[in-house]
């Protein structure tokens, strides 16, 4: 029986299990394992990023914005829709064999939101280079 995501370690558990099927994926894999070189650090960030957005008990200080706007333009500028549609899709899928409840279903609408937000300040950046 699976439960809502309730602590830390359940935010670990699904960064860690997310992005495994990320670094495999033929399509997205590329950009993270290209540019992460140390993923045990990248998963405890993301582990306190997601946790702030779920609990609103910890503080995140990345700028995640600046990082994908330079991992596009480092790709000459070819991240698009297909490729936040598979990030969400594992996302979304990842979550779903982990996890089941209201917080469940909250990081998926986070995660919609700052997919649509990310994608959207690409685009922007693109336009003013």
């Amino acid at each position: 029986m699976k439960n809502d995501i309730s602590n830390r370690d359940d935010v670990h558990l699904l960064v860690s299990s997310f992005y495994d099927k990320i670094r495999a994926n033929e399509t997205v894999g590329p950009f993270f394992n290209e540019v992460i070189t140390d993923w045990d650090a990248h998963i405890e960030r993301l582990t306190t990023f997601w946790e702030a957005s779920l609990f609103l008990k910890t503080r995140y200080t990345g700028n995640p914005l600046d990082v994908h706007v330079k991992v596009d333009q480092e790709n000459n500028n070819i991240i698009n829709e297909l490729h936040f549609g598979i990030w969400l899709n594992l996302w979304f899928e990842t979550l779903d064999e982990l996890f089941v409840g209201d917080y469940t279903e909250n990081a998926k609408r986070r995660a919609r939101k700052m997919g649509t937000f990310l994608y959207l300040k690409i685009f922007e950046a693109r336009q003013k280079a």
